[in-house]
């Protein structure tokens, strides 16, 4: 009997290793409520311990650097909150790395998608010592975030130039709907006082075009509304478009690191005179 069970033991195990069950472990399961909110909203992106680490570096922050962070929390999301506590622990400089405001100089805030964070950086280096540069904590997506969430990237600070942009998040909208969403984001922006100027898009591919640009009908719309309102605009897809080849990534929409300089001296030639006055 015991040479049966030994076998059937040994049939077993075989059969589950060929299956591939004996090498999956169970998941581990959440020890307390903090534990399982965030795993149910980072999922395995964020572990326990690595949060507990960030709490306890935020914790020990300036109250206005903590604020910012708490702000970033709540604004990255599930995809890019982890990434920032990453670089956070790693004291890795971000574009959404706390500023702290020389008074003695203006404030710039850049608003929009990816292609705006990955700008932020360089045109932050190069205006130093000229102007505060600031970027909203979130990857800004569509107009209709922008109107939802637009209060909370504003702040309570003077700004005295916004750079914005929504364009790729909103490609599936008609242009009229596009158009009408600006005009209210602009309502918005116009209320703070600053010197807005506005970042046409750059070339991009949708899902399921190939060799397109999907930016023109997106731009034609947009340079519509900002010459009604007389908004001046950084033509960010002229200063890539004749090097997309070489400039761009292999998705067909972010830029490499050239793209991203030639992005960024484009913004800063831009707003640079507007410091000025």
């Amino acid at each position: 009997m015991n040479m049966q069970k030994l076998r059937l033991g040994l049939c077993v195990t075989v059969l589950l290793s060929l299956t591939g069950f004996a090498q999956t472990p169970p998941r581990g399961e959440p020890t307390n409520a903090n534990e399982a909110a965030l795993q149910k909203k980072y999922g395995d992106k964020l572990k326990p311990k690595t949060y507990a680490a960030y709490q306890q570096l935020v914790a020990a922050l300036p109250a206005d650097e903590q604020a910012w962070e708490k702000v970033l929390e709540d604004q990255l999301g599930g995809f890019y909150f982890p990434f920032h506590v990453s670089d956070r622990l790693a004291k890795k400089e971000t574009a959404w790395s706390f500023v702290k405001d020389n008074p003695a100089l203006p404030r710039v805030l850049l608003i929009g998608d990816s292609i705006s964070r990955s700008y932020t950086m360089d045109v932050r280096h190069t205006l130093a010592g000229k102007a505060n540069v600031h970027r909203a904590p979130a990857n800004c997506g569509s107009t209709d975030s922008g109107l939802k969430n637009m209060p909370v990237w504003l702040g309570s600070g003077k700004w005295d130039v916004i750079v914005f942009n929504f364009a790729i998040h909103d490609r599936a909208k008609k242009p009229e709907l596009y158009a009408a969403n600006l005009e209210k984001v602009i309502s918005l922006l116009e209320k703070t006082g600053a010197k807005l100027v506005w970042a046409r898009t750059t070339p991009f591919q949708g899902k399921g075009s190939k060799n397109v640009d999907d930016s023109p009908a997106l731009n034609t719309a947009s340079d519509e509304v900002m010459k009604q309102h007389g908004i001046p605009v950084i033509d960010l897809h002229a200063a890539v478009s004749g090097v997309v080849a070489t400039a761009r990534s292999a998705d067909h929409c972010h830029f490499n690191e050239a793209g991203i300089k030639l992005l960024a001296a484009e913004v800063v030639k831009t707003i640079e005179p507007l410091l000025k006055k």
